[in-house]
């Protein structure tokens, strides 16, 4: 819950920013960031011996403002979101390791869908990576010597993410869960954030890289896309079963 209020109250000031509501994006970004700072901690706390996939979202809830503060450092040439935006990244892989050292890996076999987020975390930060390796040129070009450095960082959460995306499509291959459960929704999240990241960093590295990585991206998409297509399915039937459930 906390995570989710979190990434809530951030998307929801990306949106403002693009529409021109600048004074209310700040504000809300200024929201996230307390809620962030005053809600992590008694999410750590709570970290079991086996947690679910669910618990990468305090992961995930504090990469989601460094995107924002990276994308808002390249789009406006305001420096502060920029170093911001940098620690944030560093906590939040921490808080990833953290959260691997106890998770349950029997969820690769039982989990409902939030086991995903496994992938999902490192995909955002990813992305997160991505976005500062964007801002770390025009117009900061101060904060170009990091380009180089910030660019391997997003290669290899990326690669690493790709290599969660495959162990966990190869033990949903091997243990099938294809009844609708709300919880995955929480496949979608990673799925296409995975998506994200790739198409993001093919933009930062050489053709070389980008050859592969892009098209990759885009085929990820589609799958993201579909995914949704029948996690919705799933819910639109479950929603006219109790329907017809309560016809007398």
């Amino acid at each position: 819950m906390a995570g989710a209020a979190v990434m809530a109250t951030g998307i929801v000031s990306v949106g403002c920013h693009l529409v021109g509501a600048e004074v209310l994006s700040r504000v809300l970004l200024g929201v996230a960031a307390v809620s962030w700072v005053g809600l992590l901690p008694q999410v750590v706390r709570r970290l079991g011996r086996r947690v679910p996939g669910s618990a990468y979202l305090t992961c995930v809830a504090t990469q989601s403002p460094g995107v924002l503060g990276a994308t808002l450092a390249a789009a406006t040439g305001v420096t502060w979101p920029l170093p911001v935006a940098v620690v944030l990244l560093v906590v939040g892989f921490g808080l990833y390791v953290l959260v691997l050292l106890h998770f349950d890996f029997h969820q690769l076999k039982e989990g409902a869908g939030d086991h995903w987020v496994a992938c999902g975390a490192l995909a955002i930060s990813a992305l997160a990576a991505g976005k500062l390796t964007a801002a770390s040129g025009a117009p900061l070009k101060w904060a170009e010597p990091l380009r180089p450095w910030l660019l391997a960082v997003t290669l290899v959460l990326l690669l690493a993410a790709l290599a969660w995306y495959a162990v966990i499509a190869v033990a949903e291959l091997r243990w099938p869960r294809l009844g609708y459960d709300s919880r995955r929704w929480a496949t979608v999240f990673p799925l296409g954030m995975t998506a994200v990241a790739a198409l993001t960093a093919a933009g930062e590295v050489g053709p070389a890289t980008s050859g592969w990585l892009e098209p990759l991206g885009r085929v990820l998409l589609w799958v993201a896309v579909a995914v949704w297509a029948l996690v919705a399915a799933g819910l639109a039937r479950r929603l006219a079963g109790g329907a017809l459930r309560r016809t007398p």
